[in-house]
């Protein structure tokens, strides 16, 4: 029996440690667990071609604002078609989920994803450029709900909290992508680089999507957990909404470092323009070894106290960077921000989509990623008030709110889930000893 969206408890765990140790050939064999280890790499993948394309893009808007002649302000109107798009269809992509499976929806996204990379060189004007960004936007926005969808799925039916790999994959496909595409701007017009990435990412796509297809996450029959509902109601609501504003609050802080951190240290602190570049880049690095080591801190800590750790780890590292009098102490407090902040969005987007399914991540997805949009014009109209370091300082302040909100949620269940409060849940370090013992 297989039940999107739902969750196993621990007496399901008995049942797939007999699969892990089963003989070979056995009833079973060790098939299910070699499915999942399919599935989890061809996730892993998708993740990574999602960062890497729009990292790919990315790259290039200088040469396409050159391309379409248009003005810095007429730019960022066009841009925010990629924000428009992807926050509409985060609301729909949900139910799509819902009806037509998650690993459907992100094949699908991918394809599309792939094929708009290739339309923006086609563009002559900010208008007809804001118009194709609706498409990558939807697209992006598509497989982002879609992936992490699947991805908790997935966490649920391995027993392991492997979410934040699936982020360190996106984060590293963002990094070659950056890279690649800062490599061969200087010989690649922008349309023979855009379209070799629609072509790279079909490719890719037409690989991974046979294993992600072929495989549905099992659920017990019966447990003690219904399947998530379809509509958010009451009290799932209200913890669905929780946990998006934890995600809020860090995406924030990530969009507000990527905009920010490299004038504060040029214009602040007067540090060579290349020292000023490689802040964010400090950051980032440090956001992905978090998140590569994140599995193992769920697993010593639980969710809740590395969602709060976390988030003061974040406010700590973000303190310093905006405050400190030199260049190196505030390129260390980057980093600490970015090891704090690692793993709280996944965490987060994890825990709504086990309480509500596709629909939790939907909505926790698109409150997220509409932080990351809130974060960069918020620090703009603040150092216009007060001073950039002031401005940044309140990414400290919501990552000391998403750590106080994480505490006071850490007893979340969504009404009718009938949890006992003392049974381990997935993630938690708890349940990591139960599962020991029950092995």
């Amino acid at each position: 029996m297989y039940r999107k969206g739902s969750c196993p408890y621990p007496d399901f765990v008995p049942l797939l440690n007999k699969l892990r140790t089963a003989v070979p050939g056995g009833p079973g064999g060790n098939t299910a667990p070699a499915s999942l280890s399919r599935v989890r790499i061809a996730l892993t993948v998708f993740f990574a071609l999602d960062g890497f394309l729009f990292a790919g893009w990315v790259v290039r808007i200088p040469a396409i604002k050159q391309q379409t002649g248009a003005s810095a302000s007429d730019l960022g109107l066009a841009l925010l078609g990629v924000s428009a798009g992807a926050v509409v269809t985060m609301t729909l992509t949900g139910r799509l989920c819902r009806r037509y499976g998650s690993p459907a929806v992100t094949v699908c996204s991918a394809v599309l994803l792939s094929l708009s990379m290739a339309l923006p060189p086609l563009t002559h004007s900010a208008l007809a450029l804001g118009l194709v960004l609706l498409v990558f936007g939807a697209a992006y926005g598509g497989i982002n709900v879609a992936m992490n969808s699947a991805a908790v799925d997935l966490v649920a039916a391995l027993r392991r909290p492997v979410m934040p790999g699936f982020h360190a994959a996106f984060s590293l496909g963002g990094m070659v992508g950056a890279g690649l595409g800062g490599l061969v701007a200087g010989g690649l017009s922008p349309t023979v680089h855009l379209l070799a990435l629609t072509v790279a990412g079909l490719a890719v796509t037409a690989l991974a999507a046979p294993a992600l297809l072929a495989h549905r996450t099992p659920v017990p029959e019966a447990g003690p957990r219904s399947p998530a509902p379809a509509r958010l109601t009451g009290r799932t609501r209200r913890l669905v909404v929780l946990f998006g504003v934890i995600a809020l609050c860090t995406a924030y802080g990530e969009g507000a470092m990527a905009d920010w951190s490299a004038l504060h240290l040029e214009q602040d602190l007067h540090a060579h323009p290349g020292v000023a570049a490689a802040g964010y880049s400090l950051f980032a690095l440090a956001m992905t070894a978090g998140r590569l080591s994140g599995t193992l801190l769920l697993e010593r800590l639980g969710q809740t106290r590395t969602l709060v750790l976390g988030g003061a780890t974040a406010a700590v590292g973000m303190l310093v960077g905006a405050l400190a009098p030199t260049v190196w102490a505030a390129l260390a407090g980057f980093a600490v921000a970015g090891l704090g902040l690692a793993n709280i969005f996944p965490v987060a987007v994890g825990r709504a989509g086990a309480l509500a399914g596709p629909a939790g991540v939907a909505a926790a997805s698109t409150l997220g990623y509409g932080g990351m949009l809130l974060g960069p014009p918020a620090i703009g109209f603040l150092a216009d008030w007060f001073s950039l370091p002031a401005a940044l300082t309140t990414v400290a302040l919501l990552a000391g709110g998403a750590a106080a909100i994480a505490y006071a949620a850490r007893h979340a269940s969504a009404p009718g889930a009938e949890v006992n409060r003392h049974e381990p849940v997935p993630g938690d370090a708890e349940h990591t000893r139960t599962a020991a013992r029950q092995g």
